[in-house]
């Protein structure tokens, strides 16, 4: 499969838009195209959890920004190429917009052409609790080929603060959308001499 090191970040209205932020920089950092969709509730969000200066960070971290609106936009056709699609964080609006294809915006109809081109859908579904019908949704969207990827911090990882959480996050949801974060990525590596108890683990 051709790379071509260009991929889609959709922003939701859902809590959690620290996240995306950390995975654009990310993104940038590896020299990945980005064209980012900020919904009209990301907009609000944006503002009430990072400031006002929240939306102009998110420009310049963009490679190219499209409105919400914009269903001429080259994402929203199959014959634009990309690698992946990440929607940080995913509202369960959104989630369901994609699940049932109502093509409602820019985000919802980029999804579908990703899931459509069989090309890789990360959502980071930001919710909880969930009733039937997000897991219904969700539950879909995963028989169609996406991946349900909530915000669950890794705990083995020792982290220190918040910041350190959301980095983690940001950094799973980049290595399931199949790009390598380095050591932004804390990976398991198995128990210290301390913790194994006694077992014995050989390693070459």
């Amino acid at each position: 499969m051709t790379r071509h090191d260009r991929v889609i970040v959709g922003i939701s209205g859902a809590s959690g838009a620290c996240i995306a932020l950390e995975l654009l920089g990310m993104l940038a950092d590896l020299g990945i195209e980005r064209h980012v969709i900020v919904t009209e509730g990301a907009e609000r969000t944006l503002e009430l959890e990072l400031g006002r200066g929240a939306r102009d960070k998110v420009a310049a971290l963009a490679t190219c920004c499209h409105g919400s609106g914009d269903l001429a936009a080259p994402v929203a056709s199959g014959s634009y190429p990309v690698d992946a699609m990440l929607v940080v964080p995913c509202s369960m609006r959104s989630l369901a917009a994609i699940a049932f294809g109502t093509g409602e915006g820019l985000l919802a109809r980029a999804a579908d052409v990703t899931l459509k081109e069989r090309r890789r859908l990360v959502l980071v579904a930001r919710e909880a609790p969930l009733h039937e019908g997000h897991l219904e949704a969700m539950l879909k969207v995963t028989r169609m080929g996406a991946i349900v990827s909530p915000p669950v911090p890794p705990f083995y990882a020792g982290l220190a603060n918040l910041e350190d959480m959301v980095r983690q996050i940001a950094a799973r949801a980049l290595a399931t959308a199949g790009f390598d974060p380095g050591e932004r990525l804390r990976r398991w590596q198995g128990p210290s001499d301390n913790q194994a108890n006694g077992s014995i683990r050989t390693c070459n």
